[in-house]
């Protein structure tokens, strides 16, 4: 049980505090409600982008990293399709290090021609790097648009394409941020050997007078039902060939999600999952063979990827996985089989609340999801669903008009 208490201060920013006398540190995390999602479709990869652009210097601090690691602190970031999240660990004595840091930045950054260069650079060599010169690195970047054709989920974290960060201006970067980096679009947890009281004073003092903003937030537009199976075959230099199935199913925040996570865990959770048993450790079908869903908080995708053990055709490939999800289609999976996979749930989540980051970050996506307290409940939620459930689901999701495939080839060698 994670004991916490809540409150939001003037202008808006929501601060949650864990207190835990155990440790001598204190974890500060700061989630914005700001993702890939949330970009213009001529304009992508700010989030990420600015994910490294918040470290490069705010309007009264020009090194983040430096004063930090003086206080015995370390800190990283993330970003993905709905949120960017940014996190300090340090000796609680020092928090409010933590605390002018991050306010400092969320007041304003320095947006300096070198700091948005610097950090262009650096996002256009990660591009290059991680999804166009490395094997398999550029399938999200055909699987997305071809499995979403309205939501902004057709693109990648990093971006559509390299010229829209090469062409990002400073007007373009200042607009982003100050539309989304805002108090009242994040939310602070801050965990460790404090006293809740005290973090309300601090984010008062340190964030108190950062003004809110309260411009509305569109819309994202509907993805349309899938009415027809899509393919796209691509050849590239890989040393095995690989499939990629990706079906539409719900939201993470749906009622129906756990019984969908349970659903993957099924087919390829663990060396007794039925994907791994029966395609790589049975047929030899596969060197890997995962099932797994990508729980974005618009409508999501269950993915079926694998990488062809040389020799097997691509036809005897997707034929071994349609086979293992008619099974799951047609039968109900056993009840030691479920109470399987709700185990391995049960004991992942608890075994994320020994780690004193991880209670942050979760507190902290808890909220964005609508209930802080879902830590301490949702095993719950998964303990409730039924082998009818997991049934209901695999027909649902597992139709062929609801499939996108990407058919990933090794070029054959002239």
């Amino acid at each position: 049980m994670i004991q916490f208490q809540s409150h939001t201060i003037s202008n808006g920013l929501k601060v949650i505090v864990h207190e835990d006398a155990s440790t001598p540190l204190v974890n500060v995390n700061i989630l914005y409600k700001v993702g890939a999602r949330d970009e213009d479709s001529s304009r992508t990869g700010f989030a990420h982008l600015f994910e490294h652009l918040m470290f490069g210097g705010s309007v009264n601090i020009a090194d983040f990293d430096g004063p930090l690691q003086v206080a015995g602190g370390d800190n990283n970031a993330f970003t993905n399709n709905d949120i960017t999240n940014y996190y300090e660990t340090l000796p609680a004595t020092n928090i409010e290090t933590a605390f002018w840091l991050e306010s400092d930045r969320m007041l304003s950054l320095a947006f300096t021609d070198k700091s948005l260069e610097v950090q262009r650079s650096v996002v256009i060599e990660e591009f290059k790097q991680r999804y166009l010169n490395q094997p398999y690195g550029d399938v999200w970047l055909l699987l997305r648009p071809l499995a979403y054709k309205v939501h902004p989920y057709q693109w990648a974290t990093i971006g559509k394409e390299i010229s829209h960060i090469e062409n990002a201006t400073m007007e373009d970067v200042k607009s982003f941020f100050f539309r989304y980096y805002c108090p009242d679009n994040a939310i602070m947890t801050v965990a460790g050997n404090v006293k809740a009281s005290e973090v309300f004073e601090l984010a008062e003092k340190w964030f108190g007078e950062i003004k809110r903003n309260i411009a509305p937030r569109a819309q994202y537009p509907k993805e349309p039902e899938q009415t027809e199976a899509r393919s796209l075959t691509v050849e590239r230099d890989i040393p095995f060939d690989a499939i990629y199935k990706a079906y539409h199913c719900c939201s993470r925040l749906d009622p129906e999600f756990y019984a969908v996570d349970l659903l993957t865990d099924i087919l390829s959770r663990g060396k007794s999952s039925r994907l791994y048993n029966s395609l790589l450790k049975q047929k030899k079908l596969f060197t890997e063979i995962n099932a797994y869903h990508t729980a974005d908080f618009d409508q999501s995708l269950l993915v079926v990827e694998g990488k062809l053990v040389k020799g097997v055709s691509m036809e005897q490939a997707e034929a071994g996985i349609q086979e293992e999800i008619q099974k799951i289609v047609n039968e109900t999976v056993s009840d030691e089989e479920l109470q399987k996979v709700k185990n391995k749930v049960e004991s992942t989540m608890e075994f994320s609340e020994m780690d004193l980051s991880s209670r942050s970050l979760n507190l902290a996506f808890a909220e964005y999801m609508g209930n802080a307290n879902l830590v301490n409940t949702e095993i719950n939620l998964y303990q409730k669903v039924s082998k009818a459930d997991i049934q209901n689901q695999a027909r649902k999701i597992f139709r062929n008009e609801n499939c996108s495939t990407l058919y990933y080839l090794a070029q054959k060698k002239k």
